[in-house]
């Protein structure tokens, strides 16, 4: 296996080349670089890795980049020391990343996995799917909202919102202080908008931020029916096939 490593701590580097070495056989390490620009001058004159390890904060900037510079064919393992948060965007996709400092067995796992995705899928698929991890983790989700509100123009923060729902065909969020106010946008929109670490579509009527939740109670059929602040609707279901998704929405 060739692998290119891309990171601009050099005791960091350094570990990784160790701990590929001794999880990988017959591993061959093309190259170090620290930087984006070394990095897209490496990959316009060499031959495509079998895997490139990649830090996403480097010296001259984000390694998200190099992409915009150059043609990557090979699969990315991103090292990093951001948190799960983050980076739960790759998760269900076909590159993998494994946080600073590096654990031999996360490494072995995420090889393993790559092994796998290699063995099964093309490397078109693999960039694809490498293209929407991006994507969905350097998306820019609303920050606010412009509204009117009889004569005036105002604005509302995402933050003070607790949560969103629709009835008769109208769209409204409803802030902490209780007031519900109209928006332009559906429910559906509304969903690929917010950010969804704070945002959970848990029926066709609402979109709720886990702040917004006063009470949950087991309700007939395995569902759930939830008691939302500044709601006086005391029929909020979580639809029976969301209850799973929905617990580990919260269990985070």
């Amino acid at each position: 296996m060739n692998v290119l490593i891309i990171e601009d701590e050099q005791p960091a580097a350094q570990r990784l080349e160790q701990l590929i070495k001794s999880v990988v056989p017959n591993v061959t390490v093309l190259g170090k670089l620290d930087s984006i620009k070394a990095s897209v001058e490496w990959l316009n004159n060499h031959e495509q890795p079998d895997v490139v390890f990649m830090d996403i904060q480097l010296a001259d900037g984000i390694s998200f980049s190099i992409f915009e510079k150059c043609e990557i064919k090979a699969p990315i393992i991103f090292t990093t020391a951001y948190d799960e948060y983050a980076l739960k965007a790759f998760k269900v996709n076909s590159v993998d990343y494994l946080l600073k400092p590096v654990d031999e067995e996360e490494l072995s796992k995420a090889v393993n996995k790559l092994k796998n995705l290699t063995g099964t899928r093309n490397n078109d698929e693999l960039i694809s799917n490498l293209g929407e991890a991006i994507r969905m983790l350097t998306k820019k989700y609303k920050m606010r909202f412009v509204v009117k509100v009889g004569e005036h123009i105002k604005t509302i923060d995402v933050s003070e919102i607790h949560f969103f729902f629709s009835q008769d065909k109208t769209t409204f969020c409803v802030t902490r202080e209780g007031r519900n106010v109209i928006l332009d946008n559906s429910l559906e929109e509304l969903t690929d908008m917010v950010d969804p670490e704070k945002f959970y579509r848990i029926n066709r009527k609402y979109l709720i931020s886990s702040e917004s939740i006063k009470d949950i109670i087991s309700y007939t059929n395995s569902r759930l029916k939830l008691i939302l602040k500044s709601s006086q609707d005391n029929d909020i279901i979580v639809a029976r096939e969301r209850v799973q998704e929905f617990k580990g929405w919260l269990d985070r």
